[in-house]
C-alpha cells in the first residue's frame, strides 16, 4: 500500500483536499492494494482553512511515499520544521507534489531550483520573482520534474492526483477514477489553464450555445450562417450580437477555438499534422501554419520541439 501524505498549514485552501478523492476512490477500485492517506502538518492536531473549518492533522514525523503540499490564497513563508521535512523528502520520498501555490512552498525548500514548475496562472508571475532560480511555466497544468510534481489551481489539484495514480497503476485505473469522479479523464500536463470559451466570455445563451456547437463540430465549416442556425438568430443578428458580447467576429473565435484543440492535440503527441489540421477544421498544414504564427509567433513545429514531442516531419 502507498502512503500519500498531504501537508496543510493554517489558511490552507479548501479545494486541495479535492486530490484525496482521487486516492479515495482509487482505493474503491484497488481495495487493499491501494492507498493510505494522512493530512499532515509541523505539529499536528486541528489546521483551520481560510473558510475556518478545522481538519484534524498528524504531527510530520514518518516519510510517506508521496508527499503533497497544499496551497494557500496568499502564500506566506513556511515554518523551518515543514522546510526541513520537505527538504528531506526531496531525498526520500518517491514524489513531491506541491497542488496550487503549494509550489511557494517547495521553491522556498529549495526544491524547484533549476527544475520547471507551475502554479496558479494569478500567483505565476510572483512565484517567478520571488524565486528567479525556478523555470516557472505559468500555462501548465501540472508539471512534472524528476520527482518533483506542481500544479495549476483549483480543479488542476485533481488532474495531478489522476496524473499520480497513472503514474502508478496505469491510465485504466485513472480512467475509472476521473469516471467517478464526473470529470474529463485526466487533461494533459501541457494544457493550458485558459479556455477560449472563458476567454470570450459571452453573456447569452444563444451566443454560448453558438460556441458550445462550434467547438463540437470543428470540423464544419462553421459559416455565419450555420452558427447563426444554432444560436437561433438571423446572420445579421448573429453577427451584431456575437461582436458586442465577445468584442469578436464570429471567425475570429472560431480561430481561437481551432486553435486551441490543434494546440492540445499537438501537446498530446499522438497525432501527425495532417490529422490535427484536419480534425480541428484547417483543412490543411499550410492554414493551420499561418493561424499559429498570427496567434503565437511560431508555426506548430516549434511549439512540439518546446515540448520536446517532435516528431520526424516538418511544417515549414
Amino acid at each position: 500500500m502507498r502512503q500519500v501524505g498531504l501537508i496543510l498549514e493554517n489558511g490552507f485552501q479548501i479545494m486541495g483536499l479535492s486530490a484525496l478523492a482521487a486516492f479515495e476512490l482509487a482505493n474503491a477500485e484497488l481495495g487493499s492494494d491501494g492507498y493510505r492517506m494522512t493530512l499532515l502538518s509541523k505539529s499536528g492536531g486541528i489546521v483551520r482553512s481560510t473558510m475556518n473549518a478545522g481538519i484534524e492533522t498528524v504531527a510530520l514525523g514518518v516519510m510517506p511515499d508521496t508527499v503533497m503540499v497544499a496551497g494557500e490564497l496568499l502564500p506566506g513563508p513556511i515554518a523551518p520544521g515543514v522546510k526541513a521535512f520537505l527538504v528531506r523528502a526531496a531525498l526520500e520520498a518517491r514524489r513531491v507534489a506541491g497542488v496550487c501555490t503549494g509550489a511557494f512552498v517547495l521553491a522556498e525548500a529549495g526544491l524547484l531550483d533549476g527544475r520547471i514548475a507551475t502554479t496558479h496562472w494569478a500567483h505565476a508571475r510572483h512565484l517567478q520573482e520571488r524565486f528567479p532560480a525556478v523555470r516557472v511555466d505559468e500555462d501548465r497544468i501540472f508539471v512534472q520534474d524528476g520527482n518533483i510534481w506542481t500544479s495549476a489551481g483549483m480543479s488542476a489539484a485533481i488532474d495531478l492526483a489522476l496524473a499520480l495514480i497513472e503514474d502508478d497503476h496505469g491510465a485504466g485505473l485513472a480512467r475509472n477514477v476521473a469516471r467517478r469522479l464526473v470529470v474529463y479523464h485526466r487533461r494533459p500536463g501541457g494544457q493550458s489553464q485558459f479556455s477560449a470559451l472563458l476567454e470570450l466570455e459571452p453573456r447569452s445563451d444563444r451566443v454560448k450555445n453558438a460556441l458550445t456547437y462550434a467547438k463540437e463540430n470543428l470540423r464544419n465549416a462553421l459559416s455565419v450562417e450555420e452558427l447563426a442556425d444554432a444560436a437561433r438568430l438571423s446572420p445579421r443578428q448573429f453577427s451584431r450580437v456575437f461582436r458586442e458580447e465577445t468584442g469578436q467576429s464570429p471567425a475570429k473565435a472560431v480561430e481561437l477555438l481551432r486553435l486551441e484543440a490543434a494546440k492540445a492535440m499537438l501537446e498530446s503527441g499522438r497525432h501527425a499534422m495532417d490529422v490535427v489540421a484536419r480534425d480541428t477544421g484547417f483543412s490543411d498544414r499550410d492554414r493551420m501554419r499561418r493561424a499559429f504564427l498570427r496567434a503565437y509567433g511560431q508555426p506548430p513545429t516549434s511549439l512540439k520541439r518546446s515540448l520536446k514531442l517532435v516528431g520526424t516531419e516538418e511544417l515549414e
